[in-house]
């Protein structure tokens, strides 16, 4: 927002572009290969944006992996053809797609459409989306469009493994398809018990058709993601007390079809009205919502918006997006929350033949009545010679009707007689059974996350007739988190304010000093990137060991004790000390 000098309060004109003006001039968000004339969808992160990255990544990790306790792993950013093929992205991974006939630029058919305030252009067949686009104006030159084929684009980039193309591989669209591939081995690793989750953090590849929102739609991106594996029939959360009585603005299917404003509830309200699927999805919209707030993003301007029954995968028991609003593009999803049933490991097993199921023993043993087939070995062997053995086990797994049974070999149909097994009906102690998880699916997206704090936190004062540009940044992702100043380069002054900058240094807190120009200037330098403290050595330190500390937001300044600086802002950053309690 713009503060004008007293109480008035007005909006930017385009905050996106004084957003991104700012974020270019002081290193944070650089075109990519811009000596080349850049590309879409590709940026670079300067000094401080590759800095505060880094510590939204970590606030992220603080949640999941220290409090959560779920482990984080690391997986190639290229898989082979099969992980995609079972994922579904091989088949179903497409945008729709046209090109202007006039200035020959690839358009996002959808997009065109939805733009031009069509309804429900997203779920259109290619025929439908054709016919909307005859009538309206390319994006990119204004022309009107005419007749256009529209049709599907996969959006992965693919690749070959090793040399002489031996093998077809693709760069991952999401960090998901790792987590899901080990699923065995975190299995063992977490002692073979349900609940567990993993989590992964790293870049993912879509080669978008026409990325034109800067860090909103990326070709290379930045997940994090998280999938909790759970038993399927038992989705109540063991710690939903946590955020039990948590409130988050939700935005429901009959909601969206209504057009309202999204409703202020409790997660359990949420889930006893069942607006929301169960307390593990509740949990995670909470938990997504405190992760949100505590980067900066504004409370006010974030929502959680239900899928709607024809955006929802089949699969998907319930579906939900955190939201932000942006003044230059309007709603944006920053994570998904999904609960993705078993779709996603049965997929993996049929591809793979191998099962990925959890062996969950019962409290109380049971006694299950059981028919079991026996092949005839001696019989089968020389009627089905080298495929005796498929026959026998497709067998085991047939329910065979009075006359014989048909199995299926090497996609093959065959019928075997009954005189060619034995059915055998016994009484089995069933201590445990086999379950294939369901899955609960947090995944956000990194990149829309720095735009959303960086957006969010702008704002322009008037202060003594001068504008002075901010970025209001919480202290745990600022990148700077201390600027050191001495009020003049002499007397001893800047030796002392070094040596200061040293100890904060050495107390872990990233801290630049500044000793170049006026000190308005040095500390309107370090609103503009966002700096929450800022430390001025002057005479007075000389004589009494004491600096002064001057808050960003408030520009309110204390004087502290030298010796209790760094613990004075190691408590100001983590949120344990409060500003406004130094001095008293």
């Amino acid at each position: 927002m713009y503060r004008g000098e007293g109480d008035t309060v007005a909006e930017p004109d385009d905050i996106y572009e004084k957003v991104m003006e700012l974020a270019k001039r002081r290193g944070f968000i650089w075109p990519s290969a811009e000596i080349y004339g850049g590309v879409a969808g590709l940026i670079d992160y300067g000094p401080l944006g590759a800095q505060m990255k880094r510590r939204i990544e970590d606030a992220w990790r603080a949640f999941y992996v220290i409090r959560e306790g779920f482990y984080e792993i690391e997986c190639p950013t290229v898989g082979i053809e099969p992980i995609y093929v079972a994922s579904g992205h091989v088949k179903g991974f497409s945008d729709k797609m046209c090109q202007c006939p006039h200035c020959e630029e690839y358009l996002r058919a959808d997009h065109v459409a939805a733009g031009a305030g069509i309804d429900g252009a997203a779920g259109m067949t290619t025929e439908a989306l054709a016919g909307c686009l005859r009538m309206l104006p390319c994006t990119a030159c204004g022309e009107e469009l005419g007749e256009v084929k529209v049709f599907d684009f996969n959006l992965m980039f693919n690749t070959w493994i090793g040399p002489g193309s031996q093998r077809k591989g693709y760069l991952r669209p999401e960090t998901a398809q790792g987590i899901f591939t080990d699923f065995p081995r975190l299995l063992r690793f977490y002692r073979d018990k349900l609940p567990f989750g993993a989590v992964q953090v790293g870049k993912s590849y879509r080669n978008e058709i026409s990325p034109r929102q800067g860090m909103i739609r990326l070709r290379e991106f930045t997940q994090a993601e998280a999938e909790i594996f759970v038993h399927p029939e038992g989705k109540r959360h063991p710690r939903f007390d946590r955020y039990a009585l948590y409130e988050v603005p939700l935005l429901g299917c009959s909601a969206q079809e209504a057009k309202e404003e999204p409703v202020r509830m409790t997660m359990r309200e949420a889930v006893e009205k069942g607006l929301v699927a169960n307390e593990y999805v509740a949990y995670y919209i909470a938990l997504t919502c405190d992760i949100l707030v505590s980067i900066g993003v504004d409370p006010a301007r974030l929502r959680f918006r239900q899928h709607l029954t024809t955006e929802r995968a089949h699969y998907a028991a319930d579906c939900w997006d955190a939201e932000f609003l942006s003044k230059r593009f309007g709603w944006v999803e920053l994570v998904g929350i999904a609960d993705r049933t078993d779709y996603d490991l049965k997929a993996h097993a049929g591809v793979s033949g191998v099962a990925l199921t959890a062996y969950i023993p019962l409290e109380t043993p049971r006694v299950e009545r059981r028919r079991r087939i026996l092949p005839d070995m001696k019989a089968l062997g020389p009627k089905f010679r080298g495929k005796a053995k498929q026959v026998a086990d497709a067998l085991v797994e047939a329910d065979p009707g009075p006359g014989g049974v048909e199995v299926t070999v090497d996609g093959e149909k065959v019928l075997i007689p009954a005189s060619l097994y034995q059915v055998r009906d016994e009484d089995v102690e069933v201590r445990g059974v086999e379950v294939m998880p369901h899955v609960i699916e947090p995944s956000y997206g990194i990149d829309r996350m720095c735009y959303a704090v960086l957006e969010h936190a702008y704002t322009e004062d008037m202060v003594e007739g001068e504008l002075r540009r901010v970025l209001r940044l919480p202290a745990r992702v600022a990148p700077v988190q201390a600027g050191v100043f001495p009020l003049v380069s002499r007397d001893g002054l800047d030796r002392v304010a070094r040596e200061i900058a040293d100890a904060l240094t050495g107390a872990g807190i990233f801290t630049e000093f500044d000793e170049s120009g006026a000190i308005g200037r040095r500390y309107r330098r370090q609103d503009e990137i966002g700096t929450p403290y800022a430390v001025t050595v002057d005479y007075q330190t000389l004589e009494d060991g004491t600096v002064t500390v001057r808050e960003r937001d408030s520009m309110a300044q204390v004087r502290v004790k030298r010796a209790a600086l760094p613990g004075t802002l190691q408590g100001l950053i983590a949120g344990t000390l409060a500003f406004s309690s130094l001095g008293k």
